[in-house]
C-alpha cells in the first residue's frame, strides 16, 4: 500500500510513501552518505520485508532523498531506525515528516509506543523536531 502526501518544501514538492517502492541501490547509496559508510550491497527491500512494519521514502523529482524505517514487535511498540536525509535537502524539515508520516502509519497498525535510539547530537531533532520525550534507556554492545 503506497500512501502520498505532497508538501511544499523551500518551493519544490516532496512525496511521502508508506512502504514506498525503492531500488536497494538508490537506499544503499542515501543510507552511506547519512551514516557515513562505504556504498555496500545491502539488501534492504529483503531485510525490511522481513523485519518492519514499514517504511517511508520521501522523493523530490523521483529521486529517493529520504528514508526512515519502523521495525516493531509485532505488538504495541514501533522503533525508529535509519532515519535519514539526503546532504542537500537536509534542514528543511523533511526528516521531522518522515517520522510524522512514520508515527501515523504506527499508530493506524495499532502501535501504543514509537521508540527511537539516537546520539546526543540529535536531542534536538528527536525531541523538539519529532516531538519525542527523553526517558532512560539501556545499550549494550554486541
Amino acid at each position: 500500500m503506497t500512501i502520498t502526501d505532497e508538501t511544499a518544501t523551500g518551493g519544490e514538492a516532496i512525496t511521502y510513501e508508506w512502504r514506498g517502492e525503492f531500488e536497494d541501490a538508490a537506499l544503499e547509496a542515501l543510507h552511506a552518505e547519512g551514516f557515513g559508510h562505504p556504498v555496500g550491497r545491502t539488501g534492504w527491500r529483503a531485510r525490511l520485508l522481513r523485519h518492519s512494519l514499514g517504511w517511508v521514502c520521501a522523493r523530490s523529482g523521483g529521486r529517493l532523498i529520504g528514508f526512515v524505517n519502523v521495525a516493531w514487535d509485532g505488538g504495541e511498540h514501533a522503533f525508529v531506525l535509519d532515519t535519514v536525509v539526503a546532504r542537500e535537502h537536509r534542514s528543511r524539515g523533511i526528516g521531522a515528516e518522515l517520522v510524522a508520516t512514520a508515527a501515523r502509519r504506527a499508530r493506524a497498525a495499532g502501535c501504543a509506543w514509537l521508540h527511537v535510539d539516537h546520539e546526543a547530537r540529535l536531542r534536538p531533532f528527536y525531541l523538539d523536531a519529532c516531538g519525542f520525550r527523553e526517558t532512560a534507556a539501556g545499550l549494550l554492545a554486541l
